[in-house]
């Protein structure tokens, strides 16, 4: 109904995902009131700390309460942002949904691994993989890259053992959406900061500075000319791991054990692109 009741719903799902299966629908006046019931009102979108100890200093301790009150007096005490939120727990929208998602500023593939990495080969397979991955989803995005970066870091809580993070970039002269040309770039960025003797905790791939499709074209003074075919060898690449599985093309340099990755031992339902996720109504 409303984007604030949206968030809640989605709240209570991961909250008490056993109770609710992962999903909570709040179609239901009653089932939605229950819940507001339930929902400490600092949790609400936009409430936050500093506002939610002047609601609880009137008595307004819960989603519900909150709900419950006027939008005038809401709106003379605090500002119009709150009595918005008001509005939409009660299930008037009035926040627009967005049905185009805003063009992306940068694209960033990072995760912490599931063990510490110590060793080169396993860091480069890891920065292949993040770098495939930025460069797909630069694709998806319909847009070219010139900016690269790459980071590696250790945990900055490990006990008697030095911290260190550093991150290396390169601007290519001709923007490129070719997954060869991000890889290439991201493992020489992490050639110049890679250092033995420490046990990397998370390492990522950035891409920025974005042109739009028309833009990628070769400068006239650029040596480094488009790959031949490189559009619809990509294209392809897309299609066969959207239709067969992520990940059931990839790059040699990718590895196959991936040791590093990281545990996933707590993944929600893909109720929407696997057959095997979906729910089953006794």
């Amino acid at each position: 109904q409303t984007k604030t009741l949206a968030k809640l719903a989605n709240h209570a799902a991961k909250k008490w995902q056993r109770q609710t299966g992962g999903v909570v629908d709040l179609s239901n006046i009653d089932r939605q009131r229950r819940l507001l019931a339930l929902i400490p009102v600092e949790d609400v979108w936009g409430v936050g700390r500093r506002i939610s100890k002047k609601l609880n200093v009137l008595g307004i301790k819960t989603a519900l309460d909150l709900s419950e009150q006027s939008t005038w007096i809401i709106r003379k005490h605090f500002n119009v942002v709150l009595e918005r939120t008001v509005r939409e727990l009660r299930g008037e929208p009035c926040l627009e949904l967005e049905e185009f998602a805003p063009a992306k500023q940068e694209i960033v593939c990072s995760r912490s691994f599931g063990e510490r990495v110590t060793d080169y080969e396993e860091m480069r397979q890891a920065v292949y993989s993040y770098a495939a991955r930025a460069a797909e989803k630069l694709r998806g995005e319909h847009q070219y890259c010139r900016f690269i970066s790459t980071f590696v870091k250790t945990s900055p809580f490990a006990l008697n053992k030095p911290y260190y993070g550093n991150s290396a970039a390169v601007t290519l002269l001709t923007p490129t959406q070719d997954s060869r040309d991000i890889i290439n770039a991201a493992v020489k960025c992490l050639d110049k900061i890679w250092r033995d003797g420490h046990r990397y905790q998370k390492a990522g791939v950035m891409l920025g500075d974005f042109f739009s499709q028309g833009v990628a074209q070769l400068n006239l003074f650029d040596d480094n000319a488009p790959r031949a075919g490189s559009a619809k060898l990509m294209e392809v690449l897309d299609h066969l791991n959207a239709k067969a599985g992520k990940g059931t093309l990839y790059f040699a340099g990718q590895g196959m054990s991936q040791q590093w990755a990281m545990k996933r031992e707590m993944l929600s339902p893909r109720y929407t692109t696997r057959y095997s996720d979906l729910l089953r109504v006794k």
